[in-house]
């Protein structure tokens, strides 16, 4: 028999089973988009955004600084000899003049009357020659008219004006004697007020070197006996890098804070910065060491150059030798709009940068602004952003996403 009537049946199931596939394509295909716009990620999940906001934004300089007494003065001995009082203690407020102590004076007494004896000795000695000068001049005057008398031989006379000469130079050089003397005087009595040392300034008492009944040896060198400080007015010595005092100058502003008030800043203004460093000191032109090890110094330490202004310390809470966290303002901007520096993208030319911002429809745009000061944390926005819009500062998935579009589920969708 013919199989004919089969064919028709076999169409039919053939096509029966088509079309339950193309049912169940356009099913997995339709749960596919289903389950693709349900996952599909929002362009702002997983990032971090920052509110542009008014604010100040300073550019600074950091530095740091020891703090000194405005005048700091070593008092020393002149002369040597035993302290045999000393008149002030350590913290002890004086003013210039005060007694702070004294050497025995016995030795320097002892010289001011040998001088004062020496000067009574030469002014002596032309009293002496005044009068041997008066009595030489009488004779002078009878050898004189007893010349014109013929009473006298011309021999006699010269040897009367020569007395008389004679007595006028002696008298010349006791003179310069008497100067000498007298200088010997001054001296001695300079020495003995020098066994008495006061206070060449008003000050506080920082330390006290030599003891009561210490001996001092001033043939060499003046050794100190206290160290006096103006405290009520400190100097600060800021180091300032190499790299950061071309950008700094005198007049700008400063603030500072110091270790036991981290929160409480101090205020001034730049005054002056020295113009070599403090290691020119040991620069080979100007010491015996070789060049060599000039060079090696100067190739491996850093170069700080010194940076000094004054701070008011009238409650004497800043002490000698405080260390200071130094602030140097090279710029600022107040009342400005911010945002983190962080948010700064590539640069576009001049003083535009790219952001990305999170617009009201939580997509994610590029746009390109223009930016003021910026130090390193925080920048000034001139042109491009308006308050309260959220800029882009972290996120992997916003890092993905680029310029803006989310990204691209299976299919290119």
């Amino acid at each position: 028999m013919s199989n004919t009537p089969k064919a028709p049946a076999q169409r039919h199931k053939l096509i029966r089973r088509l079309a339950l596939s193309a049912v169940a394509a356009v099913a997995l295909a339709g749960g596919w988009f289903a389950y693709a716009a349900a996952t599909a990620e929002d362009p702002a999940a997983d990032v971090t955004t920052a509110v542009v906001k008014t604010g100040d934004v300073q550019n600074t300089v950091l530095a740091t600084g020891l703090l000194k007494p405005a005048r700091l003065v070593a008092v020393g001995a002149q002369v040597s000899g035993r302290v045999t009082a000393l008149k002030v203690a350590l913290g002890d407020v004086v003013k210039q003049g005060d007694l702070i102590a004294e050497i025995d004076s016995q030795t320097r007494q002892n010289d001011l009357r040998t001088s004062q004896a020496a000067l009574a000795n030469v002014r002596a000695q032309l009293a002496e020659k005044r009068a041997t000068l008066k009595q030489a001049e009488l004779d002078l005057a009878r050898q004189k008219k007893m010349l014109a008398q013929n009473a006298v031989s011309q021999a006699d006379f010269e040897a009367a004006e020569a007395t008389a000469d004679t007595t006028r130079a002696q008298i010349d050089a006791l003179n310069a004697q008497i100067v000498e003397a007298e200088v010997a005087v001054e001296t001695a009595g300079v020495n003995l007020g020098y066994t008495k040392i006061t206070a060449p300034i008003d000050g506080t008492v920082l330390a006290v070197v030599t003891q009561e009944g210490q001996t001092v040896n001033a043939t060499q060198s003046a050794p100190t006996i206290v160290v006096l400080g103006q405290i009520d007015v400190m100097t600060v010595r800021a180091e300032i890098s190499e790299a950061d005092v071309v950008n700094v100058r005198p007049g700008q502003a400063v603030y500072f804070n110091i270790l036991g008030e981290p929160d409480h800043r101090y205020e001034a203004s730049l005054g002056s910065i020295e113009p070599a460093p403090e290691s020119i000191t040991s620069d080979s032109s100007i010491t015996s060491s070789s060049a060599s090890s000039s060079s090696s110094s100067a190739s491996t330490e850093a170069i700080y150059y010194i940076g000094t202004f004054d701070v008011p310390n009238p409650d004497g809470k800043l002490r000698t030798y405080m260390t200071a966290e130094v602030q140097i303002v090279l710029g600022e901007a107040r009342g400005v709009l911010t945002i983190p520096a962080a948010a700064l993208g590539g640069k576009a030319g001049g003083d535009a940068y790219s952001v990305r911002v999170l617009g009201s429809n939580g997509q994610i745009e590029s746009r390109e602004v223009e930016i003021g000061l910026n130090n390193k944390v925080t920048a000034e926005v001139k042109v491009g952003l308006a308050e309260g819009e959220r800029v882009v500062v972290g996120g992997a998935r916003a890092a993905a996403a680029g310029g803006g579009a989310g990204r691209r589920g299976l299919f290119g969708f």
